[in-house]
């Protein structure tokens, strides 16, 4: 009986994999996001300096909720959170003992993790374009569509269909890469996660 039933589930997974293999980095890209409700991952970002040389190491956690929510919880080698519920985000420094607050508004509507939380239509603020293959992953280019964005372009590198890497050029000449691992897809999180109180003594800048 139970040879019986391997015998059934193969032809199934052979099925579901031919399946992900059709489709193309940006469907996979789409069926990705449209999938998602909300994700936990750990990440490690690289920030590179003009001569393309890495500059800075960066480790944290990252957690999004659709739409609208998102933190990543920078914890080396400098504690920093950015943090959105909808309508603000808070960038906090804790060494710099300053939060500055601003409002989602177009400035801000085509940052990786705004694409991400679902609050911007994907095909109607970017031109996505296929990169080819580059450290195992598949890439897609976003070339943002409004010139206010604060970007040049924003890559997005899939694994087997589930975001893996981020990579993001800004008007400022700066290049990051994000890289992501132990990926959890549509965990159970509350508003809780998404909430920033400000700390005693810390100044606060905007909104």
């Amino acid at each position: 009986m139970m040879l019986a039933k391997i015998r059934l589930l193969i032809p199934l997974i052979f099925a579901v994999s031919l399946a992900q293999a059709a489709e193309t980095p940006e469907q996979q890209l789409k069926s990705f996001l449209s999938s998602t409700r909300s994700l936990t991952a750990d990440f490690k970002q690289v920030s590179f300096d003009q001569h393309g040389n890495p500059a800075q190491t960066s480790f944290g956690v990252f957690y999004l909720r659709r739409p609208g929510y998102f933190r990543w919880q920078y914890q080396k080698p400098f504690i920093q959170e950015i943090i959105s519920n909808q309508d603000k985000v808070w960038f906090y420094d804790a060494d710099l003992e300053q939060v500055t607050i601003k409002t989602i508004d177009d400035s801000l509507g085509a940052t990786p993790a705004l694409l991400l939380s679902g609050e911007i239509d994907l095909e109607e603020s970017f031109l996505l374009k296929q990169q080819g293959q580059d450290e195992g992953l598949n890439w897609i280019k976003l070339s943002p569509k409004n010139e206010q964005s604060g970007f040049k372009y924003i890559l997005i590198g899939l694994s087997e269909g589930k975001l893996a890497g981020m990579e993001l050029s800004d008007n400022f000449g700066q290049l990051t890469r994000i890289y992501f691992s132990n990926l959890k897809l549509n965990p159970s999180l509350t508003d809780e996660t998404f909430h920033f109180e400000v700390p005693e003594g810390v100044d606060v800048f905007g909104q």
